[in-house]
């Protein structure tokens, strides 16, 4: 399936890639925080059926395109001098240092890390994201541990994952997945978002319900809203990147 079988989609918008899943039940267009676009196709689906899919949201997919473009922020240098975290108020200097066999990452000082070994980009990049994963999950478990326990939520499990195009979600089961990019966000926003999965455990739509058991939990969820629909512009690139990409 290419983008000229996709009806009149415009071209110069970027040809989606599409992703045969097992797991999924439905079509789904998917528009990464780059602009890129990933159409999952469950098995079994005609390729009609998934073409019918992408030409009915066509519109809706080139506007999300052209939003992500227009905020999307180019490439930094890799590896970056420093790592602001903002979500938890911590400045993190990264030194990069010379040392053989794998690449591996440790904190030699406070507020300093060292990357060690003769990995190349993405493996270097791969023991930082590791390093962030597990650092996420420390700090923010606690956090929603209190917000679940001040407003009355039960979840299940938190995971922290590396996601290109959610903040966050929250299964039928109460497992919360919260996106490791979160960490370059505002305080107020990390625990907005919190809040967002948090009523999902009650609520598994956005009904009017909903919005009102997220507003009594952060009852300036609206600004913090729109502040997140900005977020990914603080995400920097290397980040989310895919393997193979600068």
């Amino acid at each position: 399936m290419s983008a000229v079988q996709l009806g009149l989609w415009d071209a110069s918008l970027g040809e989606p890639r599409v992703r045969f899943s097992e797991r999924a039940r439905r079509v789904a267009v998917r528009v990464h925080l780059d602009g890129g676009i990933e159409l999952v196709v469950p098995r079994g689906v005609s390729e009609r059926h998934a073409r019918a899919f992408f030409d009915s949201r066509s519109e809706w997919i080139a506007e999300q395109v052209r939003r992500r473009r227009a905020l999307w922020r180019p490439q930094a240098p890799f590896p970056p001098d420093t790592l602001e975290l903002s979500a938890l108020g911590e400045r993190w200097r990264l030194h990069l240092a010379a040392g053989s066999g794998r690449a591996r990452i440790g904190q030699v000082a406070e507020g300093c890390l060292s990357l060690r070994g003769q990995g190349d980009g993405p493996g270097l990049r791969r023991v930082l994201r590791r390093w962030l994963l597990a650092h996420a999950r420390a700090a923010f478990e606690p956090r929603l541990a209190e917000l679940a326990s001040q407003f009355g939520f039960h979840y299940r499990t938190l995971c922290v994952r590396t996601q290109r195009s959610r903040w966050g979600s929250c299964s039928t089961r109460g497992a919360i997945s919260l996106n490791l990019a979160l960490l370059f966000q505002t305080p107020a926003v990390l625990r907005y978002l919190m809040c967002h999965e948090l009523a999902h455990t009650r609520h598994m739509n956005h009904s009017a319900a909903f919005w009102r058991c997220v507003a009594a939990c952060e009852p300036q969820w609206q600004r913090l809203d729109r502040e997140l629909g900005q977020g990914w512009a603080r995400v920097p690139h290397w980040l989310l990147a895919r393997e193979g990409e600068s």
